[in-house]
């Protein structure tokens, strides 16, 4: 017998012992009960991006660290958040508009802040344009549902307000309806790469006339554990007032977010849209919205026509005026709602006409008027799902809205303890179906510090939310939205047992 031989039986034989653990006889076989269900348990390792969050000079940002409390999570473990380094735009694949100096990365070891245990949160605050992009990791106890949340305050200048961010895990495709490059607007893309090999990356545009071509878009590098801001107007000459941005990565992955600054309606983050369906939920309008503007995007070969329908105190009902949406195949459509919500709580759902097509959305949402008004985005969002949660929460300036589009729904919702004190404290509530409701969210007893509130449905149908931060910047009414999907805390584990009798087989 050979060597090849006595090589191939070694390799089938291990194959098969491995194998075996997770084999079963089906019962119809063997006789035996079926196997069990898979099992959700905690997971022990997550990973977090957050990009650099202002070029400005008199940017404040702050950070809040949080992981709730999670039964059968790992004991030990730690959280902690490093900077990524910043590369040249005039090395390969660079945009010419990074921070760093000619064929330089720049990197501090200082971490921002220093999480010591879940149910509490911790915080760290930056200044000014330096800061670079972070790259997080979180594992025992730390990682089920670790959560992130990078808010800033720009005192003036393009992008003035308030802009927040949940730092997002990596991936390998990214939906961006709302980005511009029309004058006065200036949008970046941020790319941050968390592996120790180099990704590299596509950014394609497309506008109301489809795709717009970019050379300059294709085959970008993104260094290991770097980041890379790249200016949406460097990619084409067009000015184009809405756009849809795709992100696909060719080779490893990145975290991705558009930063969009506006020279008169401030500033804020548009986080990736929830990936193309059929149907979508745009959940937590403010109320007080004084314009929402809606990007749709249909990435198929297809047409669109979708029902647009808001979710308000009372029920689902339909906007005067924009009653359905024809979004054409591979082309930014948008329509301007104005002050849809009428000063009370409000949820955009988008459903088929007919025809289910997939699409991509996000809202463009103006509080104020004139040069006093500020915006933001509300990206299309999953679910809630098991659980989800918002940190950098206080008492004043939070709004937390929770919507149940397509059935009656119970959700609990739990304000931790505070960063610098405080206890936890849970209350419950009831969606009726179709409704949004902005509920008089739980507060910490004896709150000393920010706090984070998690979302946890408990029967019905499924629910959506968002959390609305607010202060005002002088006169401006300044503000930021965050969707709430799950946090994928919890991953699914089949049930398994020793089978050696497949090795007889």
């Amino acid at each position: 017998m050979n060597r090849t031989t006595l090589s191939l039986i070694a390799g089938t034989t291990a194959l098969a012992a491995v194998t075996a653990f997770a084999a079963f006889d089906s019962p119809s076989a063997s006789g035996a009960a079926a196997p069990e269900a898979a099992a959700q348990r905690p997971v022990e390792r997550t990973g977090l991006l957050c990009p650099a969050p202002s070029m400005s000079d008199i940017a404040d940002t702050a950070y809040t660290s949080f992981t709730p409390a999670t039964k059968g999570a790992a004991s030990g473990g730690k959280a902690q958040l490093r900077a990524a380094a910043a590369q040249s735009g005039d090395e390969p694949g660079g945009s010419g508009k990074s921070k760093g100096g000619k064929g330089s990365t720049r990197q501090t070891d200082a971490p921002v802040l220093t999480p010591k245990a879940p149910g509490t949160p911790a915080t760290g605050e930056t200044s000014g344009a330096e800061t670079p992009a972070l790259i997080g990791t979180a594992d025992g106890g730390f990682a089920p549902g670790w959560t992130v949340q990078e808010t800033t305050e720009v005192a003036a200048g393009t992008g003035r307000g308030l802009l927040g961010v949940n730092c997002t895990g990596a991936d390998t495709e990214f939906w961006f309806p709302g980005g511009s490059t029309a004058a006065g607007r200036t949008d970046y893309v941020h790319l941050t790469n968390p592996d120790d090999s180099a990704a590299v990356v596509d950014i394609e545009l497309y506008g109301k006339d489809g795709a717009i071509k970019s050379p300059l878009g294709e085959n970008l590098t993104v260094k290991p554990h770097a980041s890379e801001p790249i200016l949406l107007s460097t990619l084409t000459d067009e000015r184009l007032e809405d756009l849809t941005v795709h992100v696909s990565v060719r080779s490893g992955r990145v975290g991705a977010a558009v930063q969009a600054l506006d020279d008169k309606a401030g500033g804020d983050w548009l986080a990736a849209a929830a990936d193309p369906a059929g149907g979508l939920v745009l959940p937590g309008i403010p109320k007080d919205a004084t314009d929402v503007r809606l990007t749709a995007f249909a990435p198929g070969d297809d047409d669109a026509d979708l029902k647009i329908r808001l979710a308000s105190p009372a029920g689902l009902i339909t906007p005067a005026g924009n009653e359905t949406l024809h979004v054409k195949a591979g082309m930014t459509t948008t329509v301007d709602l104005g002050d849809v919500t009428r000063g009370e709580a409000g949820s955009l759902v988008l459903a088929p006409t007919d025809q289910t097509v997939p699409v991509v959305a996000a809202l463009q949402v103006i509080r104020g008027k004139g040069d006093k008004k500020e915006m933001a985005f509300i990206p299309a969002t999953a679910a809630v799902g098991t659980r989800a949660t918002a940190a950098d929460n206080s008492v004043k300036g939070t709004t937390l809205a929770l919507t149940a589009p397509s059935g009656t729904a119970t959700v609990k919702v739990t304000a931790s303890a505070g960063s610098e004190g405080g206890s936890p404290v849970t209350k419950t509530y009831t969606l009726k179906s179709g409704t949004t409701q902005n509920i008089d969210a739980p507060s910490p007893a004896g709150l000393k510090g920010t706090y984070a509130l998690t979302v946890e449905p408990v029967s019905g149908a499924p629910v959506y939310a968002s959390r609305t931060l607010a202060a005002t910047e002088g006169t401006v009414p300044a503000f930021t939205v965050q969707t709430l999907p799950d946090d994928h805390g919890t991953v699914s584990v089949p049930q398994t047992e020793q089978d050696l009798s497949i090795l007889q087989k």
